[in-house]
């Protein structure tokens, strides 16, 4: 199942717009990668630009609030037929995300696109 058309492989609840906007604050110019489950689990990490390179095989899927989202190749080959939701939910970042220490953090929820019948 590929992705239809007009859906985005990414999107973000407002409570999320409202967190990355919080961030811009502090760090303007930030992005997002999708994490493979090292270290701070499967969490979306938001770092600032500058501070994080981003792979040749990464993907990027679009982005949330005019910020880019990436992940890694290989973790996009599972997720091709996923919708990434980025949330918010109450507790602690990432060790080394921009949501550390705000009480607030961000959280992957998916959903499969939906299968287009002829």
């Amino acid at each position: 199942m590929d992705q239809p058309i007009d859906e985005p492989r990414v999107t973000a609840t407002e409570p999320a717009l409202q967190l990355i906007r919080e961030i811009q604050k502090d760090y303007p110019d930030i992005l997002f990668h999708q994490s493979a489950g090292c270290c701070d689990g499967s969490s979306p990490m938001c770092y600032p630009t500058t501070e994080y390179r981003v792979g040749e095989t990464d993907v990027k899927l679009g982005e949330i609030g005019g910020v880019p989202v990436y992940i890694s190749g290989s973790q996009f080959e599972v997720w091709k037929h996923t919708q990434l939701i980025i949330d918010v939910v109450p507790g602690r970042g990432g060790m080394f995300s921009l949501d550390n220490g705000r009480e607030k953090r961000f959280l992957t929820r998916s959903r499969l696109f939906r299968q287009e019948t002829s």
